[in-house]
């Protein structure tokens, strides 16, 4: 019988290979080894220094770093045998080993319905950059907070089919049951709900505390359930208004100008303020953000001019998560805020915003996308309410990231912020002037105290508040891009275009990316409907003439 060891936060600091050292050894000798006692006495050293600092026995340490050399993605059974050379049949005796893998998080299943194939969690991979055991997350004594970090983990698994429901089942009432002293579970016992109708409310509770989604569907709903004739049941009472969560005013419709819309759902603020008091919930607060997962972002080549793209690198190289976070602490031992503000401005279509994205891509940051016209349009009687409990929802974002240990600040982005970041009104009399005035001081003073990574986009800077200048450590002009630039957007764009047809395209049109990406879609619509064009160039620059000619319609406000 292997014995298993205790886990060690660090690899011994003393011991003369890393971890990564010890995973390279292991996978050198284990080729073609058949896992022989040969092979396992050779190995011992780095076996015995993997096991111990995971809490896993021998076989498992020796299964894992295969898994490390084959994957990280996408190991299967059949890859095992072929490293280890030994027949298929064999190779499923390590099934119970890949089992206990899986429950110590080391691996996971790719489909919970089928347990032929194996990743390594990217978590696990981050921390063996750094030479770092990745540890289970502490499932007992945790405070509301904690609690919904693994509630996320445990429904980002089953959003990717790495567990089954019942397994969520099984994960979230063990949780529940050695958590009763957190007011969420205590709040939820007291409801005293049906297995199906409290996975409905945790699930409720988890969007709107983890996703900043209060708007929930049908479709997010169809696999908590166990069968479909179920899920159509439970849709049939939900859109009546007689279902059990509605009667007992856990969740309502949501309205829409006053009309209640029976296929979009959220929590009731009686159940924002009964089970979520712990996370300092703004029962009345409107979802005035998106928050955008970093690994949902897509990745989209962008084109700067020279001095943008130097200052476009700097700030990536500053926001990397090893860089930011040793910033940050030294800002702290020097008395300095420890906020990090960006403005980004120049004319429209030239960047702004997709770099903001593209920064947090690459940076492996969410991003909490605030549309300020949106906003503005709900100022009227809830606008200094509403705005601080934006900045609220930013901080418990922010506080979250630094108590799970992974300490990657979020990005809080005020997409189009020209109208919060204007001059203030001297002497203002009317209510709007007021309640303008009052907002922008809110946001002056959230600045002045903040802790994390801000970015405002504006196309005008001539009504810029200097107030709002000082307090923005990074500004960044967007330059429309240079013939050579454009030349390489209509390439990028337009793949099957002549160079010489580039070329002409890029010195005869000053266009921004933005405006060139709008006619590569008029292109590629008419190409659906009327198929390929042989005579490309002047249906091209028909969409440009009239590409010009509609910016030079637009009528400026204001100015």
């Amino acid at each position: 019988m292997e014995k298993k060891t205790s886990s060690k936060k660090k690899a011994n600091k003393k011991s003369l290979p890393t971890l990564l050292q010890a995973i390279e050894r292991v996978v050198e000798l284990a080729k073609d080894s058949r896992m022989s006692d040969e092979f396992m006495l050779e190995a011992a050293p780095e076996i015995g220094l993997l096991a111990d600092s995971y809490g896993i026995t021998e076989r498992q340490a020796v299964l894992f770093c295969i898994c490390m050399e084959k994957g990280p993605r996408r190991v299967d059974y059949d890859d095992l045998a072929s490293y280890l050379d030994i027949n298929k049949i064999s190779v499923l005796s390590y099934a119970s080993d890949i089992d206990a893998l899986v429950h110590r998080r080391l691996l996971k299943f790719r489909d919970a319905k089928d347990e032929d194939d194996f990743d390594i969690p990217t978590a696990v991979i981050r921390c063996l950059k750094h030479n770092e055991v990745y540890e289970l997350p502490r499932r007992t004594g945790l405070d509301c907070g904690e609690l919904f970090e693994l509630l996320n983990m445990w429904f980002e698994d089953f959003r990717d089919d790495a567990i089954s429901l019942n397994e969520l089942r099984e994960e979230l009432s063990s949780l529940f049951e050695e958590n009763k002293q957190v007011g969420f579970v205590h709040k939820l016992n007291e409801y005293d709900l049906a297995t199906n109708d409290w996975m409905i409310v945790t699930f409720f509770c988890h969007c709107l505390i983890n996703n900043d989604d209060d708007d929930i569907r049908f479709g997010q709903l169809e696999d908590l359930f166990d069968d479909k004739a179920s899920f159509i049941r439970a849709k049939a009472s939900l859109r009546s208004g007689e279902h059990r969560l509605i009667t007992k005013k856990l969740i309502e419709h949501r309205c829409e100008d006053g009309i209640a819309d029976n296929t979009r759902y959220k929590l009731t603020e009686e159940a924002k303020r009964n089970l979520l008091a712990e996370m300092n919930i703004n029962a009345t607060e409107e979802k005035l953000a998106d928050v955008l997962k970093a690994k949902d972002l897509t990745e989209k080549k962008m084109f700067y001019v020279e001095e943008n793209q130097q200052q476009v690198s700097e700030l990536q190289s500053l926001l990397s998560p090893e860089k930011y976070k040793e910033i940050r602490e030294r800002m702290q031992q020097t008395g300095f805020r420890t906020g990090f503000a960006c403005l980004f401005y120049g004319g429209p279509g030239t960047g702004k915003t997709e770099t903001a994205y593209q920064l947090a891509r690459q940076t492996g940051r969410d991003i909490m996308v605030v549309d300020v016209p949106k906003i503005k349009s709900k100022w009227v009687g809830e606008s200094e309410k509403n705005i601080k409990a934006l900045f609220d929802r930013y901080r418990e974002q922010v506080k979250r990231a630094y108590t799970n240990g992974k300490g990657i600040t979020p990005i809080l982005l005020f997409n189009e912020a020209d109208a919060i970041i204007g001059i203030r009104k001297e002497g203002a009399q009317s209510a709007v002037d007021k309640m303008e005035n009052s907002i922008q001081n809110i946001i002056l003073q959230e600045m002045e105290s903040l802790d994390g990574i801000m970015i405002a986009t504006t196309n005008l800077t001539q009504n810029l508040d200097t107030a709002f200048e000082r307090r923005f450590l990074y500004k960044i002009k967007f330059e429309k891009p240079t013939e050579e630039a454009r030349a390489h957007i209509w390439h990028s764009m337009i793949p099957d275009l002549k160079d010489t047809d580039v070329h002409a395209l890029a010195s005869k049109y000053d266009f921004s990316g933005g405006q060139i990406e709008n006619i590569a879609r008029h292109y590629a619509i008419d190409n659906i409907l009327h198929g390929q064009n042989e005579d490309v160039l002047p249906m091209l620059i028909r969409h440009c003439d009239n590409e010009r000619l509609s910016q030079k319609n637009v009528r400026k406000i204001g100015f």
